[in-house]
Formats: C-alpha cells, structure tokens, sequence
C-alpha cells in the first residue's frame, strides 16, 4: 500500500500574470521550481488565497529571477494578477518511506528567493 503526502510547496506567491490565450498550465520562475523541487510537467494543485479557488495543472518553467507566476489557459479565470497563491505537489509514499518523509516547503517574498 502507499499513501499520497505533500511533497513539496510554495508558499504564498503572488501571481503576475493571467494568459488566458496560451494553452494551460502555471509558469513558475525556474529559480522557485528548484527549490520547492518541482519538475517541469509536474501535476500540481493551486489554492487561491485571495478568493478561494483551487486548481490542478502541471508546471512549465518561467524565467529565472523573474518571479513569475503565471496562471494560463483556463486557469487564468481563476486568478487575478496580485492574487496571492499556495502551489502544491504531492508523492506516493510507503507507509515506510512516509514516516521518515518531509516535505520541502519555500517561503519566498516577493517571489524572490533571497
């Protein structure tokens, strides 16, 4: 058996940028995908802060030390620019594997890393 967890997270990001014409996903700054160790295509789930919604999408890489948050396709009626975000990826685990498991959570401000 294996259970899912929280794999990795960042942490109230906010977005800068709505594309409702390209074809879906999130662009997130490369820098911060490095760090909460994202892959690009990876699923993720969105949360909304400022208004509620949720999302899953997969993740493309953004530029680095851009601080993008890119919320496209359908996802961008999800969000307005400003909004702050909490990105989410989970992993299975063994029931092993979870009890030593910690998941890698960024805090970064500004959607800069320091």
């Amino acid at each position: 058996m294996e259970i899912e967890l929280l794999k990795s997270k960042i942490h109230r990001v906010k977005v800068t940028q709505a594309n409702v014409n390209y074809i879906g996903s999130i662009t997130i700054d490369e820098d911060l995908m490095d760090a909460a160790h994202l892959v690009e295509y990876e699923k993720v789930h969105v949360v909304n802060v400022t208004n509620g919604e949720r999302l899953v999408t997969y993740v493309i890489k953004g530029e680095r030390k851009s601080g993008t948050i890119c919320l496209n396709g359908a996802a961008a009626h999800k969000a307005q620019i400003g909004d702050i975000v909490i990105i989410m990826s989970y992993a299975s685990f063994t029931p092993q594997e979870a009890a030593e498991h910690r998941p890698v959570c960024i805090f970064p401000e500004n959607n800069l890393l320091k």
